[in-house]
């Protein structure tokens, strides 16, 4: 089947319906993010020497193996669909991912998510992944026999077995876990041949001269909000992998959450959600247009659409080194500066704490910024220990001498409730800043010491330092100590294994 039939078929049998602009609207049922504490991977003697965490919970090998078979029977006895693509444009680095699912939603989701294959080879496609979804069914419904139940489990769950090369998903019909059991099985794969898997977006400019740029961030901190920038091509907005060549996209296209979203202030995402992209759980109008101010079922509303939605895109979504890296932090606390430049030492540093805030409806259960440290910008994701990543950073890094900065897209003038989210203008210009090389006087942050512009273009000066504009410094002094105190102390836990590739010092 493609695009057209699974529509059709999720038009008549699933409930489903049009935007006005053509978009299949889609309801993910109770789950509307992804379900962490849900998630497994199958201990064995592939698994044995991962990063085994709150992140990383092991499922004995029987009882996975149980679900597995029991989901492979289920999908022949009832409709299913097929989704046969690439995860990865880098033809010597890509991963065939096959998927079987009951809802032509998930199908459609996939078919825009990954790569898609070249019909003159579909002869020779043979995954190397497998993915069994079975949406909604309750996993207490599976009888298990002699097998011991895991307790912690209940209706849900979202595993991987990295010896088989397969993912099964229970009790969720959020087509999000299927995206983000490939970014993880991916995390595993390409370190174990020294590439460094990112949980960022990339863009290039368009003058003929290659310019690369990655944005690391956790989900909600504007990944793919400031990769799409009409000056500049995207290359992907969510997953890369960064090799001995250069970087490559893992994904086909775009899930862009969709919160406030608004024409003139994100044309390109604005524009890409029309026939073939899919929206979840978003509240239409009679006259069938999506209001995307309603967020009476989640705050996780969101779009998922091909690349080619795109106008300004770089097809096929491979480049070379990037030129510079900004690490996107949504800081709820408001102490963190707007921007920062950071040196290579601070930038491995703040790479392994992934300092950030967990935006509304990313997960099940968050509500309003809750601030974090999530490894690498992409904790959840991660199999190996975050030195890992952090060790391949670094030699990136010294290898290709690419500047990092800092950006805060959070809370300034004040943290949650006090303050304000910084303008998206603001990000914007900053980010513009960088590409102009147009930052040249900068003074020293306190406490974190690294440097901070005294002067942005189109970027009011008082805002840049948080202690200048600060009314109680002392105060202000005091709180930024003590987050301090909790990167050190996060980070300190991270290298409990004394796998001290680096160390950082003020």
């Amino acid at each position: 089947m493609n695009r057209e039939e699974w529509i059709e078929c999720a038009l008549r049998n699933f409930s489903c319906e049009l935007s006005s602009t053509g978009a299949l609207v889609t309801y993910s049922g109770e789950k509307t993010g992804r379900s962490p504490k849900d998630k497994r991977i199958v201990y064995n003697e592939q698994s044995k020497d991962i990063w085994w965490s709150h992140i990383n919970m092991p499922i004995q090998e029987d009882l996975y193996e149980h679900y597995l078979n029991h989901a492979q029977k289920y999908l022949v006895t009832h409709r299913h669909f097929v989704v046969d693509a690439y995860a990865g444009w880098d033809p010597k680095h890509r991963v065939a991912v096959r998927v079987y699912c009951v809802h032509p939603y998930h199908a459609l989701f996939m078919k825009n998510m990954l790569v898609s294959i070249d019909e003159d080879n579909r002869d020779n496609f043979k995954p190397q992944f497998t993915i069994y979804n079975v949406g909604h069914l309750a996993l207490s419904s599976i009888p298990l026999g002699k097998l011991k139940a895991d307790n912690t489990l209940e209706d849900t769950l979202v595993a991987l077995d990295l010896k088989d090369n397969t993912m099964v998903i229970y009790g969720t019909k959020y087509a999000g876990e299927m995206k983000k059991g490939i970014l993880t099985y991916m995390m595993y794969r390409m370190p174990l041949d020294n590439y460094l898997t990112l949980h960022s977006s990339a863009n290039v400019n368009n003058n003929g001269k290659e310019d690369v740029t990655f944005f690391l961030g956790l989900s909600g901190t504007g990944k793919t909000t400031l990769s799409a920038d009409p000056s500049r091509y995207l290359i992907g907005d969510d997953e890369h992998v960064w090799t001995d060549n250069g970087i490559f996209n893992i994904e086909g296209g775009c899930y862009a959450k969709c919160i406030g979203l608004k024409e003139e202030k994100e044309p390109d995402i604005f524009h890409a959600i029309r026939y073939g992209a899919v929206l979840e759980n978003v509240i239409m109008d009679e006259k069938r247009v999506v209001d995307y101010e309603d967020v009476s079922i989640t705050e996780n509303t969101r779009a998922s659409y091909p690349l080619s939605h795109i106008d300004k895109v770089k097809i096929p979504a491979i480049a070379g080194h990037p030129k510079q890296i900004i690490f996107l932090t949504c800081d709820a606390s408001g102490l963190l500066p707007p921007i920062a430049k950071l040196s290579p030492e601070q930038a491995v540093f703040f790479f392994v704490s992934g300092y950030t805030s967990k935006i509304a409806g990313t997960e099940m259960g968050i509500k309003e910024p809750q601030p974090t440290f999530s490894a690498c910008f992409g904790e959840p994701f991660l199999v190996w220990s975050p030195l890992r990543y952090g060790k391949l950073l670094e030699e990136k890094l010294k290898e290709y001498g690419c500047p990092v900065y800092l950006l805060n897209t959070g809370w300034i003038e004040g943290g949650y409730n006090v303050g304000r989210r910084i303008p998206l203008r603001y990000s914007r210009a900053m980010i513009d800043a960088i590409h102009a090389s147009a930052l040249d006087e900068y003074e020293m942050f306190p406490v974190f010491n690294f440097q901070i512009p005294l002067h942005c273009p189109n970027v009011p000066s008082e805002i840049l330092n948080p202690l200048r504009a600060s009314v109680d410094k002392e105060s202000y002094l005091e709180q930024l100590q003590d987050l301090y105190h909790k990167f050190q102390e996060n980070y300190h836990q991270k290298c409990h294994n004394n796998m001290k590739f680096f160390s950082y010092n003020k």
